[in-house]
């Protein structure tokens, strides 16, 4: 046996043909996993998600260094809550894991949470210029996607024949 008749065994061993008891003749693959639309889609919010909590993570550094202590406890233990909800349910989104519902249900409360007391606890100006912007460009649409992946179960991966 030549050394590539040898490969050709070892891959249709470890490849069986065999589906449901009835080996292919026409070469198709069977039981080949492909993703649906929405578990693409669901693939890239889960990577947005997981950017988001890491872009957090920088941002719980700059609050330690610059809030009172009194203050800097309390935002930073908040986005640092947020930051854990979005990782989590953001990478199990990604992997299409049923999981991800409870920490997409928390972060969006979280994030929800943060925008009304930013809103509620800053100084008219600037303060609240800025309190708005990250309100109506980040934690807010953020907050709606958390939303829609926790109201919504994993997409399911589908075997289908090729060929």
């Amino acid at each position: 046996m030549t050394p590539e008749e040898n490969s050709d065994m070892a891959l249709t061993a470890f490849n069986s043909p065999v589906s449901n008891g009835c080996c292919s003749t026409h070469g198709t693959v069977h039981g080949a996993v492909h993703l649906s639309r929405s578990s693409r889609s669901s693939r890239w919010q889960g990577r947005v998600l997981t950017g988001a909590g890491l872009a957090l993570l920088p941002w719980l550094g700059y609050l330690a260094g610059t809030l009172p202590p009194a203050e800097a406890a309390a935002w930073i233990t908040l986005d640092a809550l947020e930051a854990a909800a979005l990782l989590t349910a953001g990478s199990r989104s990604s992997r299409a894991d049923a999981r991800h519902r409870a920490p997409a249900a928390a972060a969006a409360l979280l994030l929800l949470a943060d925008a009304c007391i930013d809103l509620a606890t800053s100084a008219t100006g600037p303060e609240l210029a800025i309190a708005v912007a990250m309100a109506v460009a980040a934690e807010l649409p953020l907050a709606a996607l958390c939303a829609v992946l926790a109201a919504r179960r994993a997409p399911r991966r589908q075997a289908v024949d090729q060929g």
